[in-house]
């Protein structure tokens, strides 16, 4: 959870701020931008498949992506993991793919998707259980209230103040999806039992150039 050495651990911050200044970029692009790389049903039926995970890196705009950057912010002071950047980029890899492929074949109707929130959904479900496992009841409170959100999404669906705010309807599947495959992942490469972090090969020391 949050504490000073948080806030200054740059291994904490570095990939998930590298992420938020990527979707940053891609957003200075514009329309151009989301038309090149959002999820778009027919362009991947017709073979293009890197859609499946550039959509969750464009946004319907700038504050549709300011409240995924602060989403992102929020999950590493709440589940500050230390990860190498191999692991940030498998756990993105995957969980994107694995999301957008859920949607692509249980959410037909579904034509285009933009958006972070569904992985960040999925990078949530990663930190917390890990500290839930070890008897962290602000952790625990916190999953609760991941789960509940996304009971009641499916229920209701999403509030309609939260899409009037991005302009654009809320993909509320993509949460669920995002939430499920990281589930996936955390027990296929161990992440809760802390074998993820074990199997991933330290830094090599810096050199003595003197």
């Amino acid at each position: 959870m949050i504490t000073n050495s948080i806030l200054r651990a740059r291994d904490v911050w570095a990939w998930p701020l590298l992420l938020v200044l990527v979707m940053v970029v891609a957003e200075l692009f514009g329309d151009a931008g989301r038309a090149a790389l959002e999820y778009d049903r027919s362009l991947i039926t017709q073979g293009q498949w890197w859609r499946l995970l550039s959509g969750s890196i464009v946004h319907l705009g700038w504050y549709h992506l300011m409240l995924n950057a602060i989403g992102i912010g929020v999950l590493v002071l709440l589940c500050p993991q230390p990860l190498s950047p191999w692991i940030w980029l498998r756990r993105l890899t995957l969980i994107a793919l694995g999301m957008s492929l859920c949607l692509y074949a249980f959410v037909p109707k579904l034509q285009t998707y933009v958006g972070m929130s569904g992985v960040i959904h999925g990078l949530f479900v990663l930190g917390l259980v890990p500290q839930l496992l070890r008897r962290d009841w602000i952790a625990a409170a916190c999953l609760a209230y991941l789960i509940g959100k996304l009971g009641y999404e499916i229920v209701t669906g999403a509030p309609v103040s939260d899409e009037a705010a991005i302009g654009g309807h809320v993909v509320t599947e993509s949460h669920l999806y995002g939430s499920i495959i990281a589930l996936v992942y955390g027990l296929v490469f161990g992440s809760f039992s802390g074998r993820e972090a074990r199997s991933d090969p330290p830094e090599p020391p810096p050199q003595d150039l003197s």
